[in-house]
């Protein structure tokens, strides 16, 4: 079967005490219930930063 790709730019506003690996996951769970795939990653932000692994606040975006 022939595919195509559909490149998605955004962000997913979300209360501030809400878990982003729970997000993910169900973001993720749609996909594969519609047999479609997803490649790429994602990166958690606060106050217009990027949050680094350690949960410090890390590059102004």
């Amino acid at each position: 079967m022939k595919t195509k790709e559909i490149e998605i730019m955004g962000c997913i506003n979300v209360p501030i005490n809400t878990d982003t690996d729970y997000v993910i996951d169900k973001f993720i769970d749609f996909v594969e219930q519609n047999n479609l795939f997803f490649g790429g990653g994602y990166r958690e932000i606060i106050d217009g930063h990027y949050v680094n692994e350690d949960g410090s606040l890390g590059e102004n975006i």
